[in-house]
């Protein structure tokens, strides 16, 4: 049985009829083809298919695409504005955030979502609010690393006006 549902994602409306039970994940990857949003564990315990559901994180993969129905969703392709990488993403870049990169457009989702709640976290902060996030290839020195500049240039660019 098939269910009409309007989606926003990364600002662009989206009325699509799916099947009842579509998860979120499936139909951000193949009804609507962005395909930065991984899916890994399939259980939502690892954090590859994260995504911003009207601000809030979500698992894609254990998520129906029916119960947010409605919803504004971001994606990692839907980070980046006006051309310019996230500060988050550049970081990740620039610090060595990712090795195989499966599990860093989540990474990157949490990161940000992080940062919109601490602007200023702490090593441990940064930790606990990430252990949700996991990284097969262990490169947690670099994610840790990549979070805490992305925080620092980002308080920057906020102390500069700009």
């Amino acid at each position: 049985m098939n269910q009409k549902v309007r989606l926003k994602v990364n600002g662009t409306d989206h009325e699509l009829d799916i099947p009842a039970r579509r998860l979120l994940v499936d139909c951000i990857r193949y009804d609507i083809g962005l395909t930065g949003t991984k899916e890994s564990c399939s259980v939502g315990v690892c954090g590859a298919c994260a995504v911003l559901v009207d601000g809030e994180m979500y698992a894609s993969c254990i998520t129906l695409a029916a119960a947010v129905d409605g919803s504004e969703i971001t994606t990692i392709e839907g980070i980046a504005e006006n051309g310019n990488l996230h500060p988050v993403q550049q970081a990740f870049i620039d610090h060595g955030g990712f090795q195989c990169g499966i599990c860093t457009p989540g990474q990157i989702i949490a990161a940000k979502s992080l940062l919109e709640e601490n602007p200023t976290p702490t090593e441990n902060e940064i930790k606990e609010y990430m252990m949700g996030n996991l990284c097969r290839c262990t490169g947690y020195y670099g994610i840790l690393n990549s979070i805490a500049a992305a925080a620092e240039n980002m308080n920057k660019a906020a102390g500069s006006g700009g």
